[in-house]
């Protein structure tokens, strides 16, 4: 049986020509309400596939000398949440780290997620310790996919990777490709032995002949970040994912080139723009200075080691903290309103104004 349309509410009571604020909150919940007495609990439908808290380590291969894919799985053999190009996936390693890595699988494949991973020497210890623990049969408590990078599908695009920046692209690629779009990927790297997935963009380069094109430092000198976008077709849009020092140089060559459209991801947090030094203090009373040029993680990292932290970037979501006092100049793409005014807080890009002190529950 239809429901009967909802009544417009009165007037309000003093006589404006509005509707009462009181009169129409009483009527929006007993529109509600009342019916629910009369109707069985509702209970939701569990997500398509569910999303599980945790994924087991299929398969895991030598892409290059010093990068390692993993292949995961439901724990069940169930299908896994549908992703796009772009989106990266959090996991949990054994030591309570928690590191974000891109999804560079086929987003077809509802029974597997893909992720690549390069060894740092003397990095904080994430990627030696993915490739030393997650052996196959692991499990591993993950979070996602998430998307901070997505691929707009433009019409003409020009795809720049550098090393294992390829890993977001290759996804990217492979749409382009499927829509039947004007597409170029540029992969650049020290040598052709250390790019990963050399199999795979070979492949592409086979079946799409001129869209692919290998450059390296050892065969074509250091790239030129003018010359890498003038490959771009005038108003493509770029997407570009790889070392600092690349997507700076690309950020400064791209007013002169031919795109219209530049989006990136970087490997390392980005450099602190017009930053202000500022203060944090702790719940044991310590105040740490945080200096113009720095974050708060990593002062906070440096006076607690144990202090959580991924992307870097303000996407993640791992470093939240709480303030409770202090205002601060949210620089994240994570937090909504609501929780920023609640008091939350990503002290990887987050700041405060000059000579503020912000007082944290940390």
């Amino acid at each position: 049986m239809p429901r009967p349309p909802r009544p417009t509410p009165p007037p309000d009571l003093f006589g404006e020509d509005r509707p009462d604020r009181f009169l129409t909150g009483l009527q929006r919940f007993t529109s509600l309400y009342v019916p629910l007495t009369g109707r069985k609990r509702y209970r939701p439908r569990p997500p398509e596939g569910g999303r599980p808290a945790e994924l087991t380590v299929a398969r895991r291969e030598y892409v290059a000398p010093d990068v390692v894919a993993l292949r995961l799985v439901a724990p069940d053999g169930g299908t896994l949440p549908r992703w796009q190009p772009g989106a990266h996936l959090d996991l949990g390693l054994p030591s309570g780290r928690r590191r974000t890595y891109s999804l560079c699988g086929d987003p077809a494949d509802r029974y597997g997620y893909r992720v690549a991973v390069r060894l740092i020497p003397g990095g904080g210890g994430g990627s030696a310790e993915v490739h030393r623990e997650l052996t196959e049969g692991s499990r591993v408590p993950v979070a996602g996919p998430r998307n901070a990078f997505p691929f707009a599908r433009e019409r003409r695009v020009l795809l720049v990777a550098g090393g294992i920046g390829i890993t977001p692209l290759l996804p990217m690629a492979h749409e382009a490709e499927r829509r039947g779009l004007d597409w170029t990927l540029v992969h650049t790297g020290r040598t052709r032995a250390s790019l990963p997935f050399a199999d795979e963009t070979a492949t592409l380069a086979r079946r799409h002949p001129g869209r692919v094109v290998v450059l390296t430092d050892e065969e074509d000198g250091r790239p030129d970040a003018a010359a890498l976008l003038a490959r771009a077709p005038r108003g493509a849009a770029v997407y570009c994912c790889g070392p600092a020092p690349l997507l700076d140089a690309l950020r400064r060559a791209f007013p002169a080139g031919p795109a219209t459209a530049l989006h990136f991801e970087r490997f390392t947090a980005p450099p602190v723009v017009d930053g202000k030094p500022f203060t944090l203090r702790l719940r044991d009373g310590r105040e740490l200075p945080v200096p113009a040029d720095r974050s708060a993680l990593d002062v906070l990292r440096a006076a607690d080691p144990a202090t959580a932290y991924s992307c870097r970037q303000g996407f993640c979501g791992v470093c939240r903290v709480r303030v409770l006092s202090g205002t601060v100049d949210h620089r994240d793409r994570r937090l909504t309103e609501a929780e920023r005014a609640a008091g939350d807080m990503l002290v990887c890009v987050s700041r405060a104004d000059d000579g503020a002190c912000l007082e944290l529950d940390h």
